[in-house]
């Protein structure tokens, strides 16, 4: 399978942009999960980073970004350029993480 280029930038160095698909875009709402939510609870008495957590974005940012590829794969895309990522909580414990693009054809 071909490496799909997606940058935060508005172009790709060295390629022209000859078409604008449409925006394109990879959500996932993710629970802490009681286990890590426990140790992460216990963990952010003490102050820090909480790997535990940190876990949890990183996933579902990732999951994210794939869903947001696999869109732009759809509609025939060369690329994504303006990436973006925004997470919006839900409730305690759930989180929305939503990876959107404009979807481009390049020469």
């Amino acid at each position: 399978m071909q490496t799909m280029i997606v940058t935060t930038g508005n172009d790709v160095a060295g390629r022209e942009v000859i078409e604008y698909l449409g925006v394109v875009r990879g959500i996932v709402v993710r629970a802490t999960g009681i286990g890590r939510g426990i140790i992460g609870g216990l963990k952010s008495l003490a102050g820090g980073n909480i790997s535990e957590f940190a876990h949890v974005c990183e996933k579902a940012r990732l999951d994210a970004s794939n869903l947001m590829i696999v869109h732009a794969r759809e509609i025939g895309a060369d690329a994504v350029i303006g990436m973006r990522y925004d997470a919006t909580e839900f409730s305690q414990g759930t989180t929305e993480v939503l990876a959107y693009g404009t979807a481009v054809k390049l020469r």
